[in-house]
């Protein structure tokens, strides 16, 4: 008991410390951010709220001011069988990515932010 609500607090802690250190968005012009926009409509993050390394790929996404609809599953059954399911596996955190039709499912929180700023980081 003792150690679980260690680890609460530790995650709340965390989510805290991305609040206030939040990295500024990238700017971008309208029609650029218009491109972003309709190329992340294609993505989705499978994440616990907080995972250090959900933390990091959110703040990648922020940072890169790329909206991605998040699915959250620790919480949500629908979301966590998907992940099982279509992912292969429950780990987070997954980035699916829907292109052509077919799925790909990302892990890791290095794969995904080097993904991420190779697709969308200003040139």
């Amino acid at each position: 008991m003792l150690i679980k609500a260690l680890r609460i607090g530790l995650g709340q802690l965390i989510v805290f410390l991305d609040f206030i250190s939040r990295p500024r968005k990238l700017q971008r012009t309208a029609a650029a951010q218009a491109s972003v926009e309709q190329a992340a409509a294609s993505l989705a993050l499978y994440q616990f709220h907080a995972c250090p390394f959900c933390v990091k790929t959110r703040r990648t996404l922020h940072k890169l001011n790329v909206p991605v609809a998040l699915r959250d599953a620790k919480h949500n059954a629908q979301d966590r069988q998907a992940l099982l399911e279509q992912g292969g596996k429950i780990q987070v955190p997954c980035l699916r990515i829907e292109e052509n039709g077919q799925s790909t499912w990302l892990y890791d929180s290095k794969a995904i932010g080097a993904y991420l700023n190779q697709r969308f980081a200003a040139n």
